[in-house]
């Protein structure tokens, strides 16, 4: 009697343990990461690349291996341009008229692409229909539309923002058309078993599974969206249009000034990040850590 207890007691044990295995494995750490070990980590690295290309862009100008210096200006020429945009007061005109335009344009994309993402993901023959048509429109240059939008449109920002419309709507969509594909058929069946079919199926199960994907494709049609408008200012310049980061590109070029150039490319560069790194990634990071894919930090 005595030993079958012990048996019991070892085997409960066992499990018991077997459990806290299991719990560990699925447990993430909760902790924060000190101040000191995430700059060290994150933000030392990519400061230091950056010192150094801007030190060997400085050597070689310096030094005339670089050759023609109206044709790579050094970083300091850039940094003029930069204060000196900064002190007459049209550095934050020049960013707040193109992110203002992506921004807007982007909304409508969304406003538009998925409604038309799930058509195509969920009714076979809008798919059949439209389906190729919007992955070989992914793939046309952006450019491309400008002549027509100007014909259409004029020289205003109605034709903008059609020329981000149509460059950033079929990634939206077919970013959400590849989420939906990846939506296992068991939570579906779960859905319409529980009641949850037509939109309350898609608004509470398809969504919801298909929200990985479908961040994927807002990444990539917000960097439609911003290529898209580039396109845009650099060709269709206009005073009506105000000067976006495009048409100083373009004003740089049109004055043989590359440290404009330079100066306009950096800008442009700048803000795609920062939307990236203020906007989506932390979207992202918040949405594999709610399915356990990411640990906290």
């Amino acid at each position: 009697m005595a030993s079958t207890d012990t048996t019991a007691k070892d085997g409960s044990e066992d499990l018991a343990g077997v459990e806290a295995g299991l719990d560990a494995l699925d447990s993430v750490q909760v902790g924060r990461t000190p101040l000191r070990e995430t700059l060290i980590r994150k933000v030392l690295p990519p400061v230091t690349a950056v010192a150094l290309v801007l030190a060997a862009w400085q050597l070689l100008v310096s030094t005339g291996a670089a050759g023609d210096p109206t044709k790579l200006p050094a970083p300091s020429d850039v940094w003029g341009e930069l204060r000196a945009s900064w002190l007459q007061g049209t550095l934050h005109e020049y960013i707040w008229t193109s992110v203002s335009r992506g921004l807007l344009g982007f909304l409508l994309a969304l406003a538009i692409g998925t409604p038309l993402g799930l058509l195509v993901a969920r009714v076979k023959l809008v798919r059949a229909a439209i389906g190729p048509i919007l992955s070989g429109l992914q793939s046309l240059p952006s450019v491309a539309w400008v002549p027509p939008a100007v014909i259409w449109l004029g020289l205003n920002d109605r034709m903008m923002f059609a020329v981000i419309l149509l460059g950033a709507v079929p990634s939206i969509a077919n970013g959400l058309v590849s989420g939906v594909d990846q939506v296992p058929p068991l939570f579906l069946r779960a859905g319409r078993t529980l009641g949850a079919t037509g939109l309350k199926g898609t608004w509470h199960i398809v969504m919801p599974a298909a929200l990985p994907g479908y961040l994927g494709g807002l990444k990539q049609g917000w960097a439609f969206s911003w290529r898209s408008l580039m396109a845009a200012e650099i060709i269709a310049s206009s005073p009506d249009l105000g000067v976006g980061l495009g048409q100083l590109l373009e004003n740089g070029r049109n004055t043989s000034s590359m440290s404009m150039v330079f100066f306009a490319i950096l800008l442009i560069l700048i803000v795609g990040i920062a939307i990236d790194l203020l906007i989506f990634s932390p979207l992202e990071r918040r949405v594999l850590r709610s399915r356990g894919l990411l640990a906290r930090s």
